[in-house]
Protein backbone atom coordinates (compact mmCIF):
# COMPACT_ATOMS: atom_id res chain seq x y z
CA UNK A 1 0.00 0.00 0.00
CA UNK A 2 1.43 3.39 -0.80
CA UNK A 3 1.56 6.25 1.59
CA UNK A 4 -2.11 7.99 0.42
CA UNK A 5 -3.91 4.70 0.96
CA UNK A 6 -6.23 5.31 4.34
CA UNK A 7 -4.73 2.07 6.26
CA UNK A 8 -3.68 3.25 9.90
CA UNK A 9 -5.29 4.18 12.59
CA UNK A 10 -3.75 7.65 13.09
CA UNK A 11 -4.77 10.83 11.23
CA UNK A 12 -1.92 12.58 9.20
CA UNK A 13 -2.53 15.52 11.39
CA UNK A 14 -2.02 13.96 14.40
CA UNK A 15 1.51 13.95 14.46
CA UNK A 16 1.87 10.74 15.85
CA UNK A 17 3.65 9.13 13.32
CA UNK A 18 1.97 5.89 13.13
CA UNK A 19 1.34 5.58 16.65
CA UNK A 20 -2.48 3.46 16.85
CA UNK A 21 -4.86 5.61 18.48
CA UNK A 22 -6.51 4.08 21.61
CA UNK A 23 -10.31 3.21 21.30
CA UNK A 24 -12.09 4.50 24.48
CA UNK A 25 -12.72 1.20 26.94
CA UNK A 26 -15.80 -0.14 26.30
CA UNK A 27 -18.42 0.43 29.41
CA UNK A 28 -20.56 -1.97 30.73
CA UNK A 29 -23.90 -1.63 29.34
CA UNK A 30 -25.56 -1.62 32.90
CA UNK A 31 -23.32 1.14 33.99
CA UNK A 32 -23.73 3.33 31.04
CA UNK A 33 -27.60 3.06 31.25
CA UNK A 34 -27.10 4.21 35.20
CA UNK A 35 -24.85 6.81 33.84
CA UNK A 36 -27.39 8.24 31.36
CA UNK A 37 -30.42 7.94 34.08
CA UNK A 38 -28.27 9.81 36.61
CA UNK A 39 -25.69 12.19 35.35
CA UNK A 40 -28.39 15.15 35.32
CA UNK A 41 -29.26 14.28 38.80
CA UNK A 42 -25.52 13.95 40.36
CA UNK A 43 -24.79 17.31 38.45
CA UNK A 44 -27.47 19.20 40.01
CA UNK A 45 -26.87 17.84 43.24
CA UNK A 46 -23.17 18.83 42.85
CA UNK A 47 -23.84 22.25 41.65
CA UNK A 48 -26.03 23.27 44.36
CA UNK A 49 -23.39 22.50 46.88
CA UNK A 50 -20.26 23.47 44.85
CA UNK A 51 -21.98 26.36 43.46
CA UNK A 52 -20.27 26.00 40.39
CA UNK A 53 -21.35 23.92 37.12
CA UNK A 54 -17.68 23.08 36.25
CA UNK A 55 -16.47 22.58 39.69
CA UNK A 56 -19.68 20.20 39.56
CA UNK A 57 -18.68 18.50 36.24
CA UNK A 58 -15.27 17.88 37.79
CA UNK A 59 -16.66 16.06 41.01
CA UNK A 60 -18.98 14.08 39.16
CA UNK A 61 -17.19 13.06 36.42
CA UNK A 62 -14.66 11.70 39.37
CA UNK A 63 -17.71 10.04 41.19
CA UNK A 64 -18.49 8.16 37.96
CA UNK A 65 -14.71 6.94 37.43
CA UNK A 66 -14.89 5.83 41.00
CA UNK A 67 -18.30 3.88 41.05
CA UNK A 68 -17.58 2.43 37.39
CA UNK A 69 -13.78 1.10 38.93
CA UNK A 70 -16.28 -0.73 41.73
CA UNK A 71 -19.24 -1.06 39.15
CA UNK A 72 -19.50 -4.93 39.76
CA UNK A 73 -18.99 -4.84 43.94
CA UNK A 74 -21.89 -2.24 44.09
CA UNK A 75 -23.88 -4.65 41.55
CA UNK A 76 -23.29 -7.69 43.96
CA UNK A 77 -23.95 -5.55 47.19
CA UNK A 78 -27.61 -4.53 46.14
CA UNK A 79 -28.77 -1.20 47.24
CA UNK A 80 -26.99 0.49 44.14
CA UNK A 81 -28.63 3.74 44.39
CA UNK A 82 -28.23 3.91 47.92
CA UNK A 83 -24.73 3.29 47.37
CA UNK A 84 -23.61 5.55 44.58
CA UNK A 85 -25.90 8.59 46.50
CA UNK A 86 -22.97 7.81 49.32
CA UNK A 87 -20.33 7.78 46.54
CA UNK A 88 -22.01 11.34 45.23
CA UNK A 89 -21.87 12.79 49.07
CA UNK A 90 -18.22 12.00 49.65
CA UNK A 91 -16.94 13.10 46.32
CA UNK A 92 -19.00 16.72 47.06
CA UNK A 93 -17.97 17.08 50.43
CA UNK A 94 -13.89 15.77 50.00
CA UNK A 95 -14.02 18.92 47.52
CA UNK A 96 -15.95 21.10 50.25
CA UNK A 97 -13.13 20.41 52.04
CA UNK A 98 -10.52 20.72 50.04
CA UNK A 99 -11.35 24.25 48.94
CA UNK A 100 -12.20 24.90 52.97
CA UNK A 101 -15.63 26.34 52.38
CA UNK A 102 -19.21 25.76 53.52
CA UNK A 103 -21.63 24.24 51.02
CA UNK A 104 -22.51 26.90 48.08
CA UNK A 105 -26.12 26.73 49.69
CA UNK A 106 -25.03 28.77 52.54
CA UNK A 107 -23.64 31.51 50.79
CA UNK A 108 -25.26 32.10 47.24
CA UNK A 109 -28.54 34.24 47.35
CA UNK A 110 -30.78 32.10 44.92
CA UNK A 111 -30.17 29.30 47.41
CA UNK A 112 -30.77 30.94 50.03
CA UNK A 113 -33.62 32.41 49.09
CA UNK A 114 -34.64 28.89 48.60
CA UNK A 115 -34.18 27.90 51.90
CA UNK A 116 -36.40 30.67 52.76
CA UNK A 117 -39.23 28.64 50.87
CA UNK A 118 -38.16 25.78 52.44
CA UNK A 119 -38.27 27.29 56.26
CA UNK A 120 -41.55 28.25 55.14
CA UNK A 121 -42.50 24.20 53.71
CA UNK A 122 -41.48 22.97 57.25
CA UNK A 123 -43.14 25.48 58.99
CA UNK A 124 -39.84 27.05 60.92
CA UNK A 125 -40.09 30.13 62.37
CA UNK A 126 -38.23 33.54 60.71
CA UNK A 127 -34.80 32.63 62.94
CA UNK A 128 -32.43 30.76 60.46
CA UNK A 129 -30.54 30.42 63.25
CA UNK A 130 -28.82 26.82 62.58
CA UNK A 131 -30.86 25.82 59.47
CA UNK A 132 -28.11 25.87 57.23
CA UNK A 133 -25.87 23.37 59.80
CA UNK A 134 -29.12 21.66 61.09
CA UNK A 135 -29.34 20.45 57.52
CA UNK A 136 -25.54 19.67 56.83
CA UNK A 137 -26.06 17.50 59.76
CA UNK A 138 -28.69 15.50 58.59
CA UNK A 139 -28.37 11.17 58.36
CA UNK A 140 -27.81 10.42 54.33
CA UNK A 141 -31.19 9.80 53.32
CA UNK A 142 -32.58 12.41 54.96
CA UNK A 143 -30.48 15.04 54.14
CA UNK A 144 -30.72 13.56 50.66
CA UNK A 145 -34.47 13.85 50.59
CA UNK A 146 -34.35 17.50 52.03
CA UNK A 147 -32.23 19.20 49.19
CA UNK A 148 -33.94 17.69 46.69
CA UNK A 149 -37.36 18.47 47.44
CA UNK A 150 -37.25 21.82 49.07
CA UNK A 151 -33.88 22.96 47.43
CA UNK A 152 -34.03 21.27 44.36
CA UNK A 153 -38.00 21.17 43.87
CA UNK A 154 -37.59 17.30 42.81
CA UNK A 155 -41.11 16.02 42.88
CA UNK A 156 -41.64 12.78 45.65
CA UNK A 157 -41.39 10.46 42.61
CA UNK A 158 -38.23 11.51 40.82
CA UNK A 159 -36.68 11.58 44.49
CA UNK A 160 -38.00 8.13 44.90
CA UNK A 161 -37.03 6.79 41.17
CA UNK A 162 -33.33 8.76 42.12
CA UNK A 163 -32.60 6.89 45.07
CA UNK A 164 -33.98 3.84 44.65
CA UNK A 165 -37.30 4.16 47.12
CA UNK A 166 -40.55 3.91 47.40
CA UNK A 167 -42.73 7.02 47.37
CA UNK A 168 -43.72 6.48 51.08
CA UNK A 169 -40.32 5.74 51.73
CA UNK A 170 -39.07 9.36 50.17
CA UNK A 171 -42.14 11.02 52.55
CA UNK A 172 -41.00 9.02 55.58
CA UNK A 173 -37.38 10.34 54.98
CA UNK A 174 -38.32 13.91 54.35
CA UNK A 175 -41.05 13.59 58.04
CA UNK A 176 -38.56 12.25 59.94
CA UNK A 177 -35.54 15.26 58.45
CA UNK A 178 -38.33 17.87 59.26
CA UNK A 179 -38.68 16.96 62.59
CA UNK A 180 -35.14 16.32 63.31
CA UNK A 181 -34.72 20.06 62.08
CA UNK A 182 -37.48 21.12 64.57
CA UNK A 183 -36.35 19.48 67.18
CA UNK A 184 -32.17 20.32 66.12
CA UNK A 185 -33.64 24.33 65.90
CA UNK A 186 -35.55 23.97 69.41
CA UNK A 187 -39.68 24.58 67.76
CA UNK A 188 -42.33 24.08 68.97
CA UNK A 189 -44.64 21.00 67.61
CA UNK A 190 -47.14 21.47 65.08
CA UNK A 191 -50.46 21.53 66.29
CA UNK A 192 -52.03 17.42 66.02
CA UNK A 193 -54.27 16.95 63.09
CA UNK A 194 -57.02 15.43 63.33
CA UNK A 195 -57.58 11.71 62.30
CA UNK A 196 -59.68 10.03 59.91
CA UNK A 197 -63.37 10.21 60.74
CA UNK A 198 -62.60 12.37 64.44
CA UNK A 199 -64.95 15.03 64.69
Amino acid sequence: MGNGDVSTDVSPQDGCHGQPVQAPPELPLDFEAFYLGHQEFFHDFAEIHLGSRRVAEQVVHQVFLEILGGWDELLQQGDLEQQTLAVLHRGVTRRLNDDGRPPAFLINGPITKNLEAVRNQMEIASSTNGLYEAILELPTRQFTVIVLRHLLGYPTKRIARYMGLDTRTVDYHGRKGKERLRIRLGLPAAPAKNKKGAQ
